[in-house]
């Protein structure tokens, strides 16, 4: 059973945006990958409440959620006409002494299936076609781990989608080649049978020819459903700049259409993996780059690994620990804007390892170039 959103990030139905995305800020800090390294447990928690915010962070998105769960973020779902219907269907229970849901013989588990039926976009994988009109194929959504640099630099690969295909033998029409087609018996030759009555005309496919309208001699490969279980490798881009939870379309590369028509989208849910020494905020990235005593007091130059090659970055003279600076356009690439963030390199003082007396003495004399108390402004 899928998790409710509210429970994962720890707050109310009622709670104010603000509460949302405080909520979701101090869970990720605690869970994040970078604070919990090799940790699979916190991986996942933090996967589900990035998954969480992207529905409630968002109030367009928030509203759909309560008013329809889950089903209402899924592709393709169409709000209007899932309360057209809950509107009516509460009009006909009311009339007919609350028997309108068992009178659909409890066939439908969701908003995808009671939809695919009634008003004709596609619903279950392996369904026979929904009508003798052309009907777009189901969208699928597949989640895709990409490593950290690839995000940033974009990649090319392929996938290997296990999806029903049409079925080669009959060539998607459900009826075994040759066979003469007569109209059906049960729809007339109409290919949908009406459902019930009211405000909209519900109809539903026709179990004895599929919705094709003419009936044959069924498929011997796929028994009529005019697709199969199959596989298909698919080509697909990733763009530079992909952020963790981005959802990248891939057209065409959904389950088959029936009748002719065109088959549904691949919706591609990214995950992004942590890097060990680069993190991402926004389209700016960080690095902390280590640098002795002597380069923060007297300057100088140190070479940089970026996503692009290394480059030599000026050490102002007096830096202090934890100073940072800015590369500018040397960030992640935006995908919407396609402009660049920038680069942050964060210096890290390290001290020498040695315990040798004269590191030490070194030390002592450095001391006295301080003057004030280091810890006199830490209040609590």
């Amino acid at each position: 059973m899928a998790k409710d959103y509210y429970e994962i990030l720890g707050i109310s139905r009622d709670a104010p945006q603000e509460a949302v995305k405080k909520a979701y800020r101090k869970l990720a800090r605690k869970w994040h990958p970078d604070v919990n390294p090799g940790n699979r447990e916190a991986e996942q928690r933090f996967k589900e409440i990035s998954r969480a915010y992207e529905a409630l962070g968002s109030e367009e998105k928030r509203k759909l959620y309560d008013e329809f769960g889950e089903e209402g973020l899924q592709s393709g779902f169409d709000p209007e006409k899932a309360r057209q219907y809950r509107d009516w269907q509460s009009s006909w229970r009311r009339e007919r002494g609350g028997a309108a849901e068992e009178s659909f013989g409890g066939r439908y588990e969701n908003y995808e299936d009671l939809f695919g039926d009634l008003f004709g976009f596609s619903g279950g994988a392996g369904r026979s076609p929904r009508g003798s009109r052309a009907v777009r194929g189901r969208d699928l959504e597949h989640e895709m781990t990409v490593d950290f640099l690839s995000a940033l630099r974009g990649l090319e690969t392929e996938l290997v989608m296990e999806k029903q295909v049409p079925c080669s033998r009959c060539g998607g029409s459900g009826t075994e080649p040759g066979t003469k087609l007569n109209p059906c018996p049960t729809c007339g030759g109409s290919g949908r049978l009406n459902v019930a009555d009211g405000p909209v005309p519900f109809t539903q496919v026709c179990p004895q020819c599929g919705g094709h309208g003419r009936v044959g001699t069924p498929c011997g490969a796929c028994r009529g459903a005019g697709q199969v279980p199959g596989r298909e490798r698919i080509r697909v881009k990733i763009p530079p700049g992909v952020h963790d939870g981005a959802r990248i379309r891939v057209a065409g590369k959904g389950e088959p259409g029936a009748a002719g028509a065109g088959a549904g989208d691949l919706y591609l849910r990214i995950r992004v993996e942590p890097h060990r020494f680069l993190t991402r905020k926004g389209d700016d990235l960080y690095l902390d780059v280590p640098v002795t005593v002597l380069e923060a007091l007297e300057g100088g130059q140190v070479r940089v690994p970026t996503v692009e090659g290394s480059v030599n970055v000026k050490v102002p003279p007096g830096s202090q620990n934890g100073q940072v600076l800015r590369l500018k356009g040397k960030g992640a690439v935006n995908m919407k804007t396609k402009k660049r963030g920038d680069f942050m390199v964060r210096l890290a003082v390290v001290l020498p390892p040695s315990k040798d007396r004269e590191a030490v003495e070194a030390a002592r004399k450095l001391e006295t170039f301080y003057g004030d108390d280091v810890r006199k402004d830490i209040r609590l």
